[in-house]
C-alpha cells in the first residue's frame, strides 16, 4: 500500500490566506472559510426546509461545502478581480482548477475516490445536488458579506466596496433562504460582543 497525501495536502489549507489584495484586520484562511461556508450552507438548507417546506439535504450540502475551494491547496486563493478580469482568463483559471482537482482526486485512496470524487471535483450527480451546489455558491457569497460585515465594524473601510458588490450579487440570487439569512441572522455580525450578550 502507498502513502495517501490527501489528508495532509487538506490541512494544508490552513496556510492559504484569503483576501490577499485588501487590508485585512483578521485574517482568514482557506480552512476557516471552507469551515465557514459549510456552516452556512447547512444552514441554509435547514431554512428552506423549516421555513420554506423544502426537503433539502443539509448534511450534503455541509460535505461539498468542505471541499468546495480544495484545490487553492495548489493554485492560492486567487482574488475574484483578478479572476474574472476577462473571459479568457477565467477560461484559464478553470483549466488549472481542474487539474489541481485531478492531481488532488489522484491522491485518494482508491477504495474512497468513489466518495471523494464528486466532492472534490464538484461535480454534481444530479439535479438535487445541483440544487445542494447552489446553496454552496450562496454561502459562498454569503461568507464574503459577513467578512465585509466584521472587517467594516472594526473601522476597515478597504471592504466597503465589497461589500456593496456583495450585496449585489446576493440580492441577484433570487433565493428566499438567503434573503431570509440576511433579515434573520446577518445582523448580528454588525454587534460587538457586549451587544451580543445583552
Amino acid at each position: 500500500m502507498t502513502d495517501s497525501h490527501f489528508t495532509a495536502y487538506m490541512y494544508r489549507l490552513r496556510y492559504i490566506e484569503r483576501w490577499s489584495l485588501m487590508r485585512n484586520t483578521t485574517r482568514e484562511t482557506v480552512a476557516e472559510h471552507s469551515y465557514h461556508v459549510a456552516l452556512l450552507a447547512h444552514l441554509l438548507c435547514e431554512i428552506g426546509n423549516a421555513v420554506f417546506g423544502k426537503s433539502l439535504r443539509a448534511d450534503r450540502a455541509a460535505a461539498m461545502a468542505l471541499f468546495h475551494d480544495a484545490t487553492e491547496v495548489f493554485t492560492g486563493d486567487i482574488p475574484t478581480p483578478v479572476k474574472h478580469h476577462n473571459p479568457k482568463m477565467l477560461a484559464n483559471f478553470r483549466e488549472i482548477e481542474a487539474m489541481a482537482a485531478e492531481r488532488l482526486l489522484g491522491m485518494v485512496p482508491e477504495p474512497l475516490r468513489d466518495v471523494y470524487g464528486p466532492l472534490v471535483l464538484g461535480a454534481p450527480a444530479d439535479a438535487e445536488e445541483a440544487e445542494l451546489l447552489r446553496m454552496v455558491k450562496a454561502a459562498d457569497l454569503l461568507d464574503a458579506y459577513m467578512k465585509c460585515l466584521s472587517e467594516l465594524s472594526s473601522g476597515n473601510r478597504e471592504f466597503a466596496v465589497a461589500k456593496g458588490q456583495t450585496e449585489r450579487k446576493l440580492a441577484a440570487l433570487g433565493m428566499p433562504e438567503v434573503d431570509w439569512f440576511l433579515a434573520e441572522m446577518a445582523p448580528s455580525f454588525s454587534k460587538t460582543l457586549d451587544e451580543l450578550s445583552e
